[in-house]
């Protein structure tokens, strides 16, 4: 390890970062302060998908905290756009030629949220004329804060984080999703399933889009792919592990951009061989 990643990683200034951490930490603590007090959850695009008064409430105090110190900044939130992949993808045509765009999910991992299990996550990401500048995930189980800023790396509790070192998908630990969206994408992802069990050392699916990717970051998983993916799930996870040295595509390999929704995040050595898997079994959500 040399002397740049012994430094910790400190915000000075009322930058971008220091007001996405602020806004992640603040509606983390909240969030979980609100855990074991929900009714019945309601529900959005189809009865897997869960949505909560703490999801509308977290995206409202996210909101004014960023817009305090960027009144004229826009916000794509998860709550403020209409269920549905469809929606989803006319909300982000519609914002992204925005100067300064933040990308917002409340709590990534509301079924886990709302269960009990402790993995969810805050997501807030900001991106400039596209590009994704400011990625930020807190854990508020683990009180883990992941941070990146382009071109500057990514860190946990201030140390540098660095993804994983396995050559081959023998070795390696790769999470997958089960997606709201039973009739399209959870057949694709269930076909991934099948494909890459036999090849990797083992599957995990935490049911959190956000901390799956921060986990690649970290290098505490391998990869990650999912098809059926929002904006939101995946915008600040992606540059956590692109600033970690990894690598963020879609399923059939093309570099991630704000509109991908079929995510492949590998630790950059495993990531043709996971990608020719999904390729050949057709789960890729291309086809």
């Amino acid at each position: 390890m040399n002397e740049k990643e012994k430094t910790p990683y400190v915000v000075t200034s009322k930058s971008y970062t220091a007001v996405a951490i602020n806004a992640a930490s603040k509606a983390g603590e909240w969030i979980k302060s609100r855990l074991g007090t929900i009714g019945e959850p309601g529900t959005k695009y189809s009865p897997q998908d869960l949505v909560t008064e703490v999801d509308k409430g977290a995206e409202q105090m996210i909101r004014r905290l960023i817009l305090t110190h960027f009144p004229d900044h826009v916000i794509l939130g998860e709550e403020g756009v209409e269920p549905g992949p469809e929606a989803s993808a006319k909300a982000l045509k519609e914002a992204q030629e925005e100067e300064f765009l933040w990308i917002v999910d409340p709590v990534d991992g509301t079924t886990n949220f709302v269960h009990g299990f402790p993995f969810y996550s805050v997501s807030i990401a900001l991106a400039h004329h596209g590009q994704v500048i400011v990625g930020v995930i807190y854990d508020p189980s683990r009180d883990e804060l992941f941070v990146a800023e382009k071109g500057k790396g990514a860190y946990v509790h201030g140390n540098r984080m660095a993804v994983s070192d396995e050559q081959g998908l023998g070795q390696s630990l790769v999470a997958v999703g089960f997606p709201a969206d039973t009739t399209y994408a959870l057949p694709v992802n269930m076909a991934a399933v099948q494909a890459l069990a036999p090849q990797v050392r083992s599957l995990r699916a935490g049911g959190s889009a956000a901390l799956h990717l921060a986990y690649v970051a970290a290098g505490r998983l391998s990869a990650y792919t999912e098809v059926g993916l929002k904006p939101w799930d995946i915008a600040a996870g992606a540059l956590l592990v692109e600033e970690s040295g990894g690598k963020v595509t879609d399923t059939i390999g093309t570099p991630y951009q704000l509109s991908v929704s079929h995510v492949v995040a590998t630790n950059g050595k495993i990531h043709d061989a996971l990608t020719d898997v999904l390729k050949e079994a057709k789960a890729t959500g291309m086809e």
